[in-house]
């Protein structure tokens, strides 16, 4: 999927663990502030994907409420945001993700929000998309969203490159690489493989289909990926010259002068819609607000648009760099096929498991 967890640098500082474990939150509706526009103070702890807390997000945050504390730490997935929220890790944001929010809302770890608390909400993309609504409330303000298709190193590879399929194929046999962090997107690109139009809604017959191919190819694969810079540094090192990822990640390979291309693949492109929700621990309700305010803003959408994802806000779109338009772009991700929650999701979890340990 999407944005993965790396240490960070510059403002990021660790959330800390307490001892009150689980317990004490509210699923009731976050309240909005009275006056969205006011500078925040106290402490603010966000819990994230690593390219929504990079200091070029964070910095100019910062800058607008000065009396703020930020507290900052990455995840690899929203499994692992759930237990370490239930565990007893404290934060008042967390990035929540469509397809993995499961976990999250069956711990009753989010608190719905009310939208009038957010400025752009009624302009935003995919603010209508399955899951951002569940029983009524609004669990999350999308702020980024993104393609699902094959990295291919064309310096390494002079044939054409046109499907997941291609991943597979023998020619490349130990110098392709898989997502690995979680189930659903190397389980999702096998079906599609497979020929299996709608990859979410399989049942048991079809994926016990797909977890034999991928079992049966497991030795294929160099790597299975579990970040962003795993895949960088897979690419880097020239382990790997071919792989599922998004355009951001491309992007990032691109601009760290690496010959590679994001391709939409034949089968249908995989699309993710990620963004911020309040969790049910959350103190600084106004300080959650505000910063999901201005991840939501065109200028922070434009980072967004610039560093390779789709926007969802289309105010940013003249603010993104005309190269990077055509990605940035809300209705390029119009045909792909979301990545939702599966109902067979933890069977698709056991077939996963199964896997990785085939090798």
């Amino acid at each position: 999927m999407k944005r993965r967890a790396t240490p960070l640098l510059a403002l990021v500082v660790a959330l800390t663990l307490t001892a009150c474990g689980g317990g004490g939150g509210t699923t009731d509706v976050a309240p909005a502030p009275a006056d969205p526009e006011q500078p925040a103070s106290g402490t603010l702890r966000v819990f994230a994907y690593e390219d929504s807390v990079t200091p070029e997000m964070m910095d100019p945050f910062q800058a607008q409420n000065p009396d703020l504390e930020i507290k900052t730490a990455t995840f690899d997935s929203n499994s692992e945001a759930a237990a370490k929220l239930a565990g007893g890790f404290e934060a008042d944001v967390v990035e929540v993700c469509l397809d993995e929010a499961e976990p999250l809302l069956k711990r009753g770890l989010l608190r719905p929000l009310d939208t009038k608390g957010v400025t752009d909400w009624p302009q935003l993309a995919f603010n209508d998309s399955d899951g951002v609504r569940q029983e009524g409330g609004v669990i999350m303000v999308p702020l980024s969203a993104g393609p699902h298709g094959v990295i291919v190193n064309t310096d390494e590879v002079s044939r054409e490159i046109t499907s997941y399929a291609d991943i597979f194929d023998p020619e490349f046999n130990g110098r392709a690489a898989l997502e690995g962090d979680y189930a659903l997107p190397p389980i999702a690109v096998s079906a599609l493989v497979k020929g299996i139009d709608d990859p979410m809604n399989m049942d048991e017959e079809q994926l016990a289909e797909v977890s034999d191919f991928m079992n049966e190819n497991r030795d294929h694969f160099r790597a299975l990926w579990r970040s962003d810079s795993d895949l960088v540094n897979l690419f880097k090192s020239g382990e790997v010259v071919i792989s599922d990822g998004n355009s951001g990640q491309a992007k990032r390979m691109q601009d760290a002068g690496l010959p590679v291309e994001w391709i939409a693949p034949d089968e249908g492109t995989l699309s993710w819609v990620c963004g911020f929700g309040i969790t049910s621990k959350a103190e600084n309700l106004d300080a959650a607000y505000r910063l999901i305010n201005w991840q939501a803003s065109p200028k922070a959408q434009a980072i967004r648009g610039k560093n390779g994802y789709v926007v969802t806000n289309p105010d940013a779109m003249p603010l993104v760099p005309e190269a990077d338009r055509a990605t940035a772009d809300p209705s390029s991700l119009a045909d792909a096929i979301p990545e939702t929650y599966p109902p067979l999701y933890d069977q698709w979890a056991r077939a996963f498991e199964t896997f990785q340990a085939s090798s």
